[in-house]
């Protein structure tokens, strides 16, 4: 959940300073867009589904290459939100208001806004089938379509978060109420969990826990909190480097990790969560909690569930230097939804738009696509109000690092990259 990569891959945040000037420049070309219909033609040279961060870079990148009337992006929702804020949302830094945007304002100018839903990907036939049985045809798919999140597979929920004390930073009707129920902690537990399925932003879930920590020790109430991480992966983190660095911030802070823990059920009426022991089948524990922060079973957008473009899992199978459809060669992927390998982040989308832009040009000329993503993705892990770790890493989780610094040590100034600096780049860079 991170736009550290807002950048080509190679320069990187090496260029984050100089791009802000022409983002800034570019803003007025990319005035307020207002056509929003179910489709204004059926065919796009261009057709981007999507509107998140790949979709809506994408677009942009398209509007340059083949003209504003070529491209449509195919896009429900009326809000365009920069989630990795959410994090900070959540442990009461920002405000839910500064992470969001009218989706009219962020689609470039000119570009087609189908205000619709993909119900069918059809690759043979060079079409999509959205609602009202809205058929649109193409010549390159661009499939930019995130990933979903299941709250509803953890039983008692979504009703649970009727009740207080039980928050996720994940989703927009949740996030506040995090921040609610931290700040209304009394005494007890704490319980951050990560589940048993593929996440956007791995390093999210524990985000939260550390400024949890800040929050209580800061308000004299960490002596009465028994913080607790209950996730169900062997390790803290992938990356060796960071791994290492993050044992020891929960060393020095008290905090309990609990590993193959996976949350199953939550009783919000009584203040009780379930985790399965997935080195145990069947066996299970009950936790009592003051305060919990839900992270959801994630999967990929049911459209893509057993369509032609999708592996076995539901992700949209691409190569994973290119970028482009194993299969369908003027089908492409970004993003979450993608069977890449790597981290699913915003920086990610972001090194691998500048990759994808590269593949498609090359093949609409009919040449071979040579440019290839190694994979780059980047996690700030925030540790504190004002401290951040900055992981960076590729497909074999080597650190990538970009700055002359030991990265794995916690930073001030990496903190106020993350709170101040990236919003910037992610709407006046990334998004154009």
């Amino acid at each position: 959940m991170s736009a550290v990569g807002a950048v080509s891959s190679c320069s990187r945040l090496r260029s984050c300073v100089w791009l802000l000037k022409p983002g800034m420049q570019k803003m007025s070309s990319f005035g307020l867009h207002t056509a929003a219909r179910c489709a204004a033609k059926d065919y796009y040279e261009v057709l981007v589904l999507g509107g998140g961060a790949g979709g809506i870079a994408m677009s942009a990148r398209m509007k340059r290459k083949v003209g504003a009337g070529n491209v449509a992006v195919v896009e429900p929702r009326e809000t365009h939100y920069y989630q990795p804020l959410w994090t900070l949302v959540g442990g009461g830094a920002k405000q839910l208001a500064a992470s969001a945007r009218p989706m009219a304002s962020v689609i470039p100018k000119g570009v087609e806004w189908i205000k619709s839903q993909v119900v069918a990907l059809d690759p043979d036939k060079n079409c999509v089938w959205l609602e009202n049985d809205t058929k649109v045809s193409y010549k390159y798919l661009i499939i930019a379509l995130g990933i979903s999140l299941h709250y509803e597979k953890i039983k008692g929920l979504p009703e649970g978060f009727n009740h207080p004390k039980i928050g996720s930073n994940y989703s927009v009707q949740t996030v506040e109420k995090t921040w609610k129920a931290l700040h209304d902690f009394k005494e007890g537990n704490a319980i951050f969990t990560f589940p048993n399925t593929p996440v956007k932003c791995a390093g999210a879930p524990q985000k939260i826990m550390y400024l949890s920590d800040a929050y209580l020790r800061k308000t004299g109430k960490r002596s009465n909190a028994n913080i607790m991480f209950n996730t169900s992966l062997g390790a803290i983190f992938g990356v060796k480097k960071y791994a290492d660095a993050l044992l020891e911030v929960i060393k020095d802070r008290d905090l309990a990790v609990n590993y193959k823990r996976n949350l199953i059920e939550v009783r919000a009426d009584k203040q009780e969560a379930v985790f399965e022991n997935l080195d145990k089948p069947g066996e299970t524990e009950v936790h009592q909690y003051e305060m919990l922060h839900v992270t959801p079973p994630m999967g990929p957008p049911a459209v893509l569930i057993n369509s032609p473009v999708s592996d076995g899992g539901g992700w949209v199978d691409v190569d994973k230097e290119t970028l482009q459809h194993k299969k369908y060669p003027n089908v492409f992927g970004i993003g979450d939804c993608t069977n890449l390998p790597t981290s699913k982040t915003a920086a990610a989308v972001a090194a691998q738009s500048g990759v994808l832009d590269k593949t498609i040009s090359l093949v609409m000329n009919n040449e071979k696509p040579v440019k290839k993503y190694d994979g780059y993705t980047s996690c700030p892990l925030v540790t504190d109000y004002n401290k951040v770790i900055l992981a960076e890493f590729d497909y074999n989780a080597q650190p990538l690092e970009t700055f002359p610094i030991d990265q794995s040590k916690e930073r001030a100034t990496m903190y106020h990259m993350k709170a101040d600096m990236m919003p910037l780049l992610y709407w006046n860079a990334l998004l154009k």
